[in-house]
């Protein structure tokens, strides 16, 4: 998978996560769609070049996918995490 497939993947991923995560009235609205894909996005990318740069797997294997998919599942629940905390505060 390359790196545009990667980043379709996780937007896909991203979108999917805003979309069914519990506190998402906390950031409804486009700007909490965007910053969750965005996030996504940005922390698959980052787990791909971190494996790949540290040999951890290389393009297209399964610890890839499952990588990029937990990151971009992760970086929408802290993204949420903190956008619920700061609607309380």
């Amino acid at each position: 998978m390359g790196w545009l497939g990667t980043a379709i993947l996780a937007a896909v991923i991203a979108w999917a996560a805003w979309r069914f995560h519990p506190s998402t009235p906390a950031f409804a609205g486009r700007g909490g769609r965007a910053a969750a894909v965005v996030a996504g996005v940005v922390a698959a990318l980052a787990i791909k070049l971190a494996g790949n740069v540290s040999g951890a797997f290389s393009d297209g294997q399964s610890l890839e996918w499952l990588a990029t998919v937990l990151a971009a599942i992760a970086a929408v629940v802290v993204v949420a995490r903190l956008a619920a905390r700061r609607a309380r505060t």
